[in-house]
C-alpha cells in the first residue's frame, strides 16, 4: 500500500479546525522557537484558548505573530492544517469583557476544556487577581494537507 498527498481546500482547513480541539500552538521569545500543545475551540476564523501565565504567554505578549497546527490520523492517513495568525489577549477589562465572555462561551462547549490550561507544575501563589488569561488566534492564512492510502 502507498500513500497519495493533496492539499486541502480552504473549506476543509477550517472545518479541521472546527472539528479538532487540541493543535501545537509556536511562538517565537528573543528569537527562541517554542512549541507546546494547545487546547482551543475554532469559530469565525478565531482560534479561541485559555492559559496561566507562563513562557507561552510572554512570547506571544513579546511577539504576536504565532502559528497553530492540528493534525488528524485515520488508518495510515494523516491531515494536518496550519494556521498562521496574531495572538490577541482578552484581559479582564471593560473593554475586552465581551470578547473574554465569548471566548469563555465557546471554549466550555467542550468538556475538561480548562483542566490542562490551568496546570502548572509548580505551586502558583493566590493573586488578588484573577491569572486566568483568555486569548484568540487571529487566523491570517491556512493551508492544509492530507495523506491518504492508496490501494
Amino acid at each position: 500500500m502507498s500513500l497519495g498527498l493533496r492539499e486541502l481546500t480552504l473549506a476543509e482547513c477550517h472545518a479541521v479546525l472546527g472539528e479538532t480541539r487540541i493543535g501545537h500552538l509556536a511562538c517565537c521569545k528573543g528569537g527562541q522557537p517554542y512549541v507546546v500543545p494547545i487546547y482551543f475551540s475554532y469559530q469565525d476564523g478565531v482560534a479561541y484558548c485559555f492559559s496561566m501565565p507562563g513562557r507561552k504567554v510572554e512570547g506571544m505578549r513579546e511577539n504576536d505573530r504565532v502559528c497553530l497546527q492540528v493534525d488528524t490520523r485515520v488508518g495510515k492517513g494523516w491531515t494536518s492544517v496550519i494556521a498562521e495568525g496574531k495572538f490577541e489577549e482578552f484581559p479582564d477589562t471593560d473593554l475586552w469583557r465581551s470578547e473574554r465572555l465569548h471566548a469563555w462561551e465557546i471554549l466550555q462547549k467542550h468538556l475538561d476544556w480548562w483542566e490542562i490550561g490551568s496546570l502548572r507544575p509548580k505551586e502558583v501563589p493566590v493573586l488578588a487577581e484573577s491569572p486566568h488569561i483568555f486569548f484568540g488566534i487571529l487566523v491570517r492564512t491556512l493551508s492544509g494537507r492530507a495523506a491518504f492510502a492508496i490501494d
